[in-house]
């Protein structure tokens, strides 16, 4: 059985003062809902073994609040930021889950990355579950969002559409409403 998380970045600020897009930064409500969202990861076991990020400044930040509320109740996982997340389609994630065995092969990843990247390939590989959080992400992986699967597989490389099982999907709003 394998665990993969899809963590979109939190919120953030329209321009950077850079003026590139990896510069954007999380904006006030971003800070808040990275947070809560690192609250839900440390409440709701099991946690990922490794984390992917992107370099994105945005991306980077979202980890760091997480973790920051969860690092007292969670095992430390191995963190590595990864330049291929930034604007990456469906197909570039996946591959990046299919090669997650090196070094580490975790039995559990988080993806923390960007739309419409993240969404769509969360679409892709929902296959069974959560009929409610199938529902809610069928719209849209907000920011802050968590889109959680089970594979019935023994490594990263058997991954593959349609045969994932939506166990979670999470975000601000919806924590915000229950």
């Amino acid at each position: 059985m394998r665990r993969l998380m899809l963590l979109r970045h939190a919120k953030t600020e329209t321009d950077a003062p850079s003026g590139r897009d990896q510069d954007r930064r999380l904006d006030d409500r971003g800070h808040k809902d990275a947070a809560r969202m690192g609250d839900w990861i440390a409440e709701h076991p099991p946690f990922p073994d490794t984390v992917l990020v992107s370099p994105a400044v945005r991306a980077k930040q979202t980890w760091d609040l997480a973790w920051e509320a969860m690092k007292d109740r969670v095992e430390e996982p191995q963190v590595e930021l990864l330049p291929e997340l930034y604007g990456a389609d469906p197909g570039q994630l996946l591959e990046t889950i299919r090669s997650a065995t090196v070094p580490a092969n975790p039995k559990r990843l988080m993806l923390i990355g960007h739309n419409p990247g993240m969404h769509e390939l969360a679409l892709m590989l929902m296959g069974s579950g959560d009929a409610a959080g199938r529902r809610a992400l069928a719209d849209n992986l907000p920011t802050a969002g968590l889109a959680v699967f089970d594979f019935d597989v023994k490594d990263w490389d058997d991954v593959a559409y349609r045969h994932g099982r939506l166990a979670a999907f999470v975000s601000p709003k919806l924590l915000k409403q229950a």
